[in-house]
């Protein structure tokens, strides 16, 4: 059986950096452990980092990403803020 190849893109990258954010709000479990735990210093680090390439990449995203990332940042800033 072939692995098949990852392909890098923008929206990997955001959903990487997002996944991070949700396990780090014990929202999801920790995919090689299967255990939840909660960092909130860790959520913030990784929603400050989607800020940071939202700001640096600002006018070099298709509107898809750009509206993908928007809605993303603020669906996990409304999580952070209920944990």
């Amino acid at each position: 059986m072939q692995q098949e190849k990852m392909e890098a893109s923008m929206s990997i990258l955001i959903m990487s950096i997002a996944s991070s954010a949700v396990m780090a709000m014990g929202l999801s479990p920790d995919p090689q452990t299967g255990q939840t735990s909660k960092d909130k210093q860790m959520a913030r680090f990784n929603i400050d980092l989607l800020l940071v390439l939202q700001q640096k990449t600002k006018g070099n995203l298709t509107n898809d990403e750009a509206q993908f990332l928007e809605n993303l940042i603020s669906d996990l800033q409304i999580k952070y803020v209920s944990i």
